[in-house]
């Protein structure tokens, strides 16, 4: 099904776009984008996957959180993070593209190669 430009952009604002596209914009973000259509994280996976500090993850998962990409929940210390549902067509447009066109880039891979690698945190439950 094919659908026009006015279908697709129905939802959708300028201040909008530039949010999404903007997080999108930065090597880090995209790689945890890309490390959480896997599934829910918690920031130590995310850590560890991308062998950067805490507070590096923490600044960027504040932004992909403010700019609707992510929703977390809180378990003891630790939080975990999830995809937010797409609120919009071009929301979700480049949310499948972030699981499916960039899946061939080496760093993404090697992201995916560490996380699968990890032992499971023993504060946090199990990776599923």
């Amino acid at each position: 099904m094919r659908m026009n430009t006015s279908e697709v952009l129905r939802d959708v604002t300028v201040p909008r776009l530039r949010q999404l596209f903007k997080a999108m914009a930065d090597e880090t973000r995209l790689r945890i984008l890309h490390l959480l259509t896997r599934g829910e994280l918690c920031v130590c996976d995310i850590m560890k996957a991308l062998d950067l500090p805490q507070s590096t993850i923490s600044r960027h998962m504040a932004y992909l959180k403010n700019s609707g990409w992510v929703n977390d929940r809180r378990q003891g210390v630790w939080i975990h993070y999830s995809l937010a549902t797409p609120t919009n067509r071009v929301h979700e447009a480049l949310l499948k593209c972030v699981q499916k066109c960039f899946s061939n880039l080496p760093s993404l891979k090697e992201d995916e190669a560490r996380l699968a690698s990890l032992v499971e945190c023993l504060e946090c439950e199990p990776r599923k």
